[in-house]
């Protein structure tokens, strides 16, 4: 692993990966044991949504937020699919409609009750059919109300992509697409026209994920150097000939997902099969990725969740959550991202406004070449929803955009949906019932990986790492010697007890 010794002054430096206890976590789920390199897990403020085992076709679990604990052996599926469910993805815009994709080669909607399920749910509101083969991903747009993408084994459409694709991201007015591909390319696609405006020809990084950073006119994937390290590279969007920095982490072979929060600029990268959290913060100047620190756990994670900003506790300073899905022990565990502060007042410095559940376009308006950031909302307890707040037009990266196309790229299809739900507005919806023991700890110290974050903050070289382990290894053994010696003290005690009851019966 490489080390980073370099220190900086942030005000996520002390950010903390707070796991949530065992009656607050989702107990007895069964999660998928499919290899498919994906996330198994969707999470909005209602629900969580994760693939399950099921025998004779594919399912998975709808389980309303509050409802932590053990998990009914018998609890009612989400089911309908002729093979294994790959992927799930709620719409942004509806907390109550899910789409689904699968090995059977069809997407399905899904309009999920408010009440809790009863029996398996098997009626779907839609099908698409647009896939000949199974279809691996699916992707909502971010600005857009009912347009959903999707992407499918069968290289059937146009000849931008030779192989399957491993991974999409959209950027955040959704009117650019990247997409990582199984030839290890990166691609930046116009995903009206189908066209390709950059691609990756770079041969020391082989890229499994991508990911657009917000509003910063970069890209970030994830895969493997040439000495097979696991690895991160970061690009100009403008350019995607050779990255503007490479970072290896470390020599395992599992997959690492990377997800970025654009009101902090930090990045979290989470490895399958791995027990830690990594998480950086983005910099525009060099070095670009600058390390803070890392949550770590003995319990390696199958695949993982995430909850939009709109449905964190703002009380507990929380900046992020993951839903950890540790298939050997079947739980699923929530990770809450806290920044420690001691007021507690409405941080406004570490909650910027945010993306809200309200599009801000239509289906028709971006199929037209409409481009238009999203709603942004305010997470202040009580706050309304902001107007819309349009970026800046994308300026082209190559050539001109040829004329829009009726059909998506290569393996990928547009789906819109005809019906216009209007979007439901969450601004009551209260946090999640294990959220609230963040405020009781509000006052406590602050632990992170061992130590308190405020009286021993973390070391800024690699002396002071050196020193600090030398340090905790002269404590565990002082503990170790205090623990014999206790342990011997308690056998003389014992003995005389012995002695003493020997005596009495004699008398």
């Amino acid at each position: 692993m490489s080390w980073h010794p370099q220190y900086r002054s942030s005000k996520f430096r002390h950010v903390f990966g707070k796991p949530a206890s065992k009656e607050n976590c989702y107990d007895s789920v069964p999660i998928t044991r499919s290899v498919h390199d994906n996330h198994f897990c969707a999470v909005n403020p209602h629900f969580i949504a994760v693939v399950t085992e099921c025998a004779g076709g594919g399912a998975f679990l709808v389980i309303p937020l509050h409802q932590t604990g053990k998990l009914d052996p018998h609890y009612p599926k989400v089911c309908g699919h002729r093979g294994n469910v790959l992927d799930v993805k709620w719409n942004p815009f509806n907390d109550f409609e899910i789409a689904s994709c699968s090995e059977d080669a069809t997407i399905k909607i899904w309009d999920i009750p408010k009440q809790l399920l009863a029996k398996n749910l098997t009626a779907f509101k839609k099908e698409l059919v647009g896939h000949a083969r199974r279809v691996g991903l699916v992707e909502w747009h971010p600005t857009a109300a009912s347009i959903l993408f999707s992407s499918g084994y069968d290289y059937k459409t146009i000849n931008c992509h030779q192989d399957v694709i491993l991974s999409m991201s959209f950027n955040t007015n959704g009117s650019l697409l990247a997409t990582a591909c199984k030839d290890r390319k990166i691609r930046v696609v116009d995903p009206r026209a189908g066209a390709v405006l950059q691609e990756a020809s770079y041969k020391g990084h082989r890229a499994s994920k991508v990911l657009f950073l917000g509003n910063l006119k970069k890209l970030l994937s994830t895969g493997t150097s040439r000495w097979n390290n696991r690895q991160m590279a970061l690009w100009d969007q403008d350019d995607l000939s050779v990255p503007l920095a490479e970072e290896d982490l470390d020599g395992s072979s599992g997959v690492l997902f990377p997800f970025y929060d654009s009101d902090t600029n930090m990045l979290y990268v989470v490895g399958k099969g791995d027990g830690n959290i990594r998480y950086y913060e983005v910099s525009t100047d060099k070095p670009h990725l600058n390390y803070l620190t890392e949550y770590r756990s003995y319990n390696p994670q199958k695949g993982i969740g995430v909850m939009p900003k709109r449905g964190l506790d703002v009380s507990s300073c929380e900046i992020f959550r993951f839903y950890k899905l540790i298939t050997t022990k079947s739980l699923i565990e929530p990770i809450s991202m806290i920044v420690p502060r001691r007021s507690e007042s409405y941080q406004e410095d570490i909650y910027p406004p945010t993306a809200g559940a309200q599009p801000s376009l239509t289906a028709q308006e971006w199929l037209s070449g409409m481009n238009k950031g999203p709603v942004l909302m305010s997470l202040r307890p009580g706050s309304e929803l902001l107007s819309s707040q349009p970026l800046p037009p994308e300026r082209p990266l190559s050539k001109p955009r040829a004329h829009t196309s009726p059909r998506l790229f290569n393996q990928t299809e547009k789906l819109a949906a005809e019906d216009g739900r209007r979007p439901l507005s969450l601004l009551e919806e209260r946090a999640p019932r294990w959220a609230s023991e963040h405020r009781l700890e509000e006052k406590k110290t602050w632990f992170t990986n061992g130590f308190d974050i405020f009286e021993c903050p973390p070391p800024k070289t690699e002396n002071e790492l050196l020193q600090m382990f030398y340090r905790q290894q002269d404590e565990i053994r002082r503990l170790r010697e205090l623990v014999t010696q206790r342990e011997v003290q308690a056998k003389q005690l014992e003995l005389e007890i012995k002695n003493l009851r020997m005596d009495s019966e004699r008398l």
